[in-house]
C-alpha cells in the first residue's frame, strides 16, 4: 500500500523582494495530526514562508501540494477555504468589534441568504471559547477591552470557526503566563488528536521540545534542516543550525563584587489601587533587579508607574535621592529614567522613521539650534550609540522597521544611552527575539550594568529573570511575596511562589 501523502507539501519555494531574496528553494512537508516546528533567527524567512502558505504572498517559483494534489493559494481567503488558518504574532483583530464579530468576521452565519442576528454568532462563539477552555470570555465584549492573552484565545477561536485542517501559530505563547501556555498546549494536543496539523513557530526552544514532533530550520532563506525529531535533537545542534555558529545559550557572568551600596532608584510605598499593592524596592548602580510573576501580577504596571506613564495612588519614586513628580514621564526622563516597553513597535519605535531618528528622538535638544536640527551631529551621535551596541546593519539611515527584533531592541537601548540615562527599565526585553540575538542582548544589558547603569527587569520567562538579574522580587496578584538573590532561587521555587504563595503583609 502506498504511503499517505503529506497534508501539506511545499517544494522549491522562492520569493524575492527588491534587493532581498527572502526564500531560496525552501521545502517543507507537514503530516496530518503533527506539530511541525519552524525555527530560524529573525530574517531567516519564516514570516515570508508562512505568508506564502497563507496566500498573502505568491511564490516566484515552486509548488504547493495539499493532500497530494497541486494547489495555488491566490489569497488568504483561498487558503482558508482549503482549511489553512494562520494566527500571526501581531494579532489582526478589530478592537472596536465584539469577540463574536471578530470570530465570525467575513463568514457571518446566514440563513436563507440573510445575515443571522448576533445571537447565533454569540452562541457559536461561546461554544468555541468553551472548547478552548475560556468560557469566561464574553462574546459580546469588545476585543479592545481584553488582555493580550485573551485576544490570543479569540484569534484561535476565529481560526477554529472555519473547517480548519492546518493551523499556523506564530509565537502563540509570547503573551501567555505558564497556566495559559499549559492550556495552549492542551488545545494543540486536542487539535492534533483530531487530525489537525499545526505549524508552530517560537523562539522558546524549551517549548519546541515539549510540544513538537518534527523541526524544520531556516537560515538565510534556505531550509538547512528538515524533519528533525523535536524531542531528541540536542539544543546545541538546533542553535548551531539557526545561527551558523555555536552560541552558548547561557547568561553572562555576574560580577564577583557587590554593587555600589548607594541606591540610584528608590521606590517607597508605591501603589496603584486595583493593580499593585504598596511596594518598596531599590536598585543600585551596577545592579540588575528582576520582577518575576504571572501575566496580570502587576509587573508592567509597576514599571510604567515608576516611569511616570501611570499616576500612583500612593508612594513616591526617587532617583539619586530626588523625589520625582508622580505621573510625569518628562520628569522621569529628565531625572535619568529610560523605558524599553513590552510592545516596542507600538510604544517605543517610530517604525517609518530611520534608526537615527529613533535613537535621537529623546535627545533632540542636543541637535537643535534656533529651530534647526543639525543633521550631521544627529547622525554622528546615533552612529556612535548604535556601534556601541553592535547594532546591525551598521547604517543608522535605514528605516527601523527593516531591522530584526533584536536590533530594534538595540535601537531602543541606544536611545537611552544617548540620553545618558541612569536607570534602565526593561519590560520583556527579548520578546520576539531569536536565540542568537538574545545572547547578544543579555551581554549588552550585563555590560551596561557593569558600567554603572541600574537596571530593573521584567520578563515572563523565569529562567531569563534568574539568569540575568542579581536580585529578584517575586510578585503575585500585585503583592511582593518573596525577595532573594537570584542565585538562591530556581525556576520551580519561583513558580511555586507565584502560583501558591500568599500575599505578603
Amino acid at each position: 500500500m502506498a504511503p499517505e501523502p503529506p497534508l501539506l507539501s511545499m517544494s522549491g519555494i522562492t520569493k524575492s523582494f527588491p534587493g532581498v531574496r527572502a526564500l531560496d528553494g525552501v521545502d517543507l512537508d507537514v503530516q496530518a495530526g503533527e506539530v511541525h516546528c519552524l525555527l530560524g533567527q529573525n530574517g531567516a524567512g519564516k514570516s515570508t514562508l508562512i505568508k506564502v502558505l497563507s496566500g498573502a504572498h505568491q511564490p516566484d517559483t515552486g509548488t504547493i501540494g495539499w493532500r497530494g494534489e497541486p494547489v495555488t493559494l491566490r489569497s488568504p481567503i483561498a487558503a482558508m477555504r482549503l482549511g489553512i488558518a494562520t494566527i500571526y504574532q501581531e494579532l489582526d483583530l478589530v478592537e472596536h468589534l465584539s469577540v463574536a464579530e471578530n470570530v465570525h468576521l467575513g463568514h457571518e452565519p446566514t440563513a436563507a441568504g440573510f445575515v443571522v442576528r448576533a445571537k447565533t454568532a454569540k452562541a457559536s462563539t461561546a461554544e468555541l471559547l468553551r472548547r478552548l477552555g475560556h468560557p469566561e470570555i464574553d462574546p459580546a465584549r469588545l476585543v479592545g477591552e481584553l488582555s493580550a492573552a485573551q485576544q490570543q484565545i479569540v484569534s484561535m477561536a476565529r481560526a477554529l470557526s472555519h473547517d480548519v485542517r492546518l493551523i499556523v501559530m506564530d509565537e502563540p505563547s509570547a503573551a501567555l503566563d505558564p497556566d495559559e501556555v499549559d492550556n495552549l498546549f492542551r488545545i494543540v494536543g486536542d487539535l492534533t488528536g483530531e487530525g489537525v496539523a499545526v505549524v508552530y513557530i517560537s523562539h522558546r526552544l524549551e517549548e519546541i521540545r515539549r510540544i513538537g514532533d518534527r523541526v524544520t530550520v531556516l537560515k538565510d532563506g534556505r531550509a538547512v534542516a528538515r524533519g528533525l525529531p523535536a524531542k531528541s535533537t540536542p539544543t546545541r545542534e538546533v542553535v548551531a543550525l539557526m545561527t551558523g555558529r555555536n552560541v552558548e545559550y547561557v547568561f553572562p557572568k555576574r560580577p564577583a563584587s557587590a554593587p555600589d551600596t548607594t541606591p540610584v532608584l528608590e521606590v517607597q510605598g508605591l501603589a496603584r489601587e486595583g493593580e499593585f499593592a504598596p511596594l518598596d524596592l531599590e536598585v543600585r548602580s551596577g545592579e540588575i533587579v528582576g520582577l518575576a510573576g504571572l501575566v496580570g501580577s502587576g509587573r508592567s504596571e509597576i514599571l510604567e508607574t515608576i516611569y511616570g506613564a501611570r499616576r500612583p495612588t500612593a508612594g513616591h519614586v526617587r532617583v539619586d535621592g530626588r523625589v520625582l513628580r508622580p505621573g510625569s514621564v518628562r520628569a522621569a526622563v529628565r531625572a535619568g529614567l529610560g523605558l524599553a516597553p513590552e510592545e516596542r513597535k507600538a510604544q517605543a519605535l517610530l517604525m517609518l522613521e530611520s534608526v537615527t531618528r529613533n535613537v535621537s528622538v529623546s535627545s533632540m535638544s542636543r541637535f537643535s539650534r534656533a529651530g534647526w536640527i543639525d543633521r550631521g551631529a544627529e547622525l554622528g551621535a546615533a552612529r556612535a550609540a548604535t556601534r556601541e551596541l553592535s547594532l546591525r546593519p551598521d547604517n543608522p539611515s535605514v528605516p527601523v522597521r527593516t531591522l530584526s527584533g533584536g536590533n530594534q531592541q538595540k535601537a531602543v537601548l541606544a536611545r537611552w544611552l544617548l540620553r545618558g540615562c541612569r536607570v534602565l527599565l526593561l519590560d520583556e526585553p527579548t520578546r520576539g527575539v531569536d536565540v542568537g540575538a538574545r545572547a547578544e542582548l543579555y551581554a549588552v544589558v550585563r555590560r551596561l550594568a557593569d558600567e554603572g547603569l541600574a537596571v530593573l527587569l521584567v520578563s515572563s520567562e523565569v529562567p531569563e529573570v534568574l539568569g540575568l538579574a542579581d536580585r529578584v522580587l517575586v510578585l503575585r496578584e500585585g503583592h511582593v511575596v518573596h525577595t532573594a538573590p537570584a542565585r538562591e532561587l530556581d525556576e520551580h521555587r519561583v513558580l511555586d511562589l507565584v502560583m501558591e504563595g500568599s500575599p505578603a503583609s
